[in-house]
């Protein structure tokens, strides 16, 4: 594990706390996104403002950290590409381990995937994996602009909200010989005899 810095943003010292479980600390951070939270499609940018409310509490394995990231995220309109902005709100609950109690935790697992543990650097722990495992999967899959967005003809690309009459006068090419029976003459009973 890496060294953590005490005084980087998203760094917390549980010294108060110590072992004692039941020994609680709760506070309010406003740090920044150290990097961008989400995806190509939406996030919150890199150092948009992120509000934390935290509750450290110890137990007997390590620290439960519980709380709310509340932010807002920049992205783009599926149906339209038009600039979107959304509220984000993320709650999230993970236990920080002892380093001793996650040393057995890896010796025990039986599964590769059930060795991953949060885990305390001393009395350090690094916020930055829980905020992103939280806000990233809070983060819609295909922002809207409104949930009506019309979007965008599928001919030309004109925003359908700019003029909800839009259309075009065309014929399906696949249907366009089919048009030439309607415009066709029908057959009266002289032509025929």
């Amino acid at each position: 594990m890496t060294r953590l810095d005490p005084r980087a943003p998203l760094v917390l010292d549980t010294r108060e706390i110590r072992r004692t479980p039941g020994s609680l600390r709760e506070l309010r951070k406003r740090v920044h996104a150290p990097d961008p939270l989400g995806t190509d499609i939406v996030a919150v940018p890199e150092g948009a403002p992120v509000e934390l409310d935290l509750r450290a509490e110890a137990v007997s394995e390590g620290i439960l950290v519980s709380g709310t990231a509340r932010a807002t995220a920049n992205g783009m309109c599926v149906r339209c590409l038009d600039p979107v902005r959304l509220p984000v709100q993320a709650d999230f609950q993970e236990l920080f381990v002892y380093a001793d109690r996650a040393a057995h935790h890896h010796e025990v697992a039986a599964d590769p995937d059930d060795a991953e543990v949060y885990e305390l650097a001393g009395d350090l722990l690094d916020l930055e994996p829980l905020l992103r495992d939280a806000v990233v999967p809070s983060l819609p899959f295909q922002p809207v602009c409104r949930v009506d967005c019309p979007g965008l003809c599928s001919q030309c690309g004109a925003r359908l909200a700019d003029d909800p009459g839009h259309h075009h006068d065309g014929v399906d090419p696949r249907w366009a010989a089919l048009s030439t029976l309607l415009s066709a003459e029908p057959e009266t009973e002289e032509k025929r005899n």
